[in-house]
């Protein structure tokens, strides 16, 4: 196998909506996910009642500044907003790894193969969300999250063992994050949505566990899978949330997800 170079982030071209969705494999949902949203932005301003709008968007608050700071709003849009902050974390992580001096010397062909795919998985979520979105939000230039910075404190990204354990709790908090949000999802086609990435999550979390102890069974571990009801594990997003506040330097707030 040969070994992987730097990487840089994936070419603007990539993110053309129709080529991204196509390479994602997540073209099944994607038209009706683009069509929930509004063309019109007298649409959301004009409409005569709050019944239109629960209709078309699932009610509650949508995303966008409160009181001086950006807020991910509520029910449907908000979940996919809170999501897509967690996407553009993991996104952020992976692109950092990969990119690291120590990347090609101080992990194995197999880490540099696995950490390699899970960047590109995880820029084809942010990126997807962000199209998803933009084509949803009734004034995505008002209600789009903005791209958020992160801090890694002393998290030395050319250590193995310290890349892998911060991909581990990240990977474990994200399939937790996803299993809890779907509950607060009314749109069926934003739920196929989740469900398709939350299963690609929990496959990057398997992967990551046996990379740190390989031929053992914490790739489906006792923490993350419950053994008296074999679920996985879930968590709400004020709980998630105060794990990647962790690494999240922009402020925003959730005060309408639980």
């Amino acid at each position: 196998m040969k070994n992987v170079v730097k990487i840089k982030e994936v070419d603007p071209s990539f993110t053309d909506r129709r080529k991204f969705l196509k390479i994602s494999g997540l073209t099944m949902v994607s038209t009706g996910l683009l069509l929930a949203g509004c063309n019109n932005e007298d649409d959301f301003i004009n409409s005569p009642n709050n019944n239109d709008l629960t209709s078309k968007y699932g009610g509650g608050h949508f995303p966008g500044v409160k009181d001086g700071v950006f807020d991910l709003g509520g029910n449907d849009l908000g979940v996919l907003t809170y999501a897509y902050a967690l996407e553009q974390l993991e996104a952020d992580f992976y692109t950092k790894v990969v990119n690291a001096n120590g990347f090609t010397t101080n992990f194995t062909p197999e880490d540099q193969q696995a950490l390699t795919d899970l960047y590109y998985h995880e820029v084809i979520h942010r990126e997807f969300f962000k199209a998803v979105l933009s084509g949803a939000l009734p004034n995505p230039k008002r209600q789009l999250l903005p791209d958020l910075a992160f801090d890694y404190g002393s998290l030395n990204f050319s250590s193995r063992d310290q890349v892998l354990a911060t991909a581990k709790a990240l990977e474990d908090t994200g399939v937790a994050a996803y299993n809890g949000a779907g509950r607060l999802i009314s749109n069926p086609d934003y739920l196929l949505l989740a469900g398709k990435i939350v299963s690609v999550e929990a496959r990057h979390a398997s992967a990551i566990r046996s990379l740190i102890n390989p031929n053992s069974n914490d790739f489906a571990g006792d923490d993350v899978v419950d053994p008296t009801t074999g679920l996985d594990v879930k968590k709400n997003p004020s709980e998630v949330l105060a794990i990647a506040d962790g690494f999240i330097t922009t402020p925003f707030t959730a005060l309408y997800l639980p």
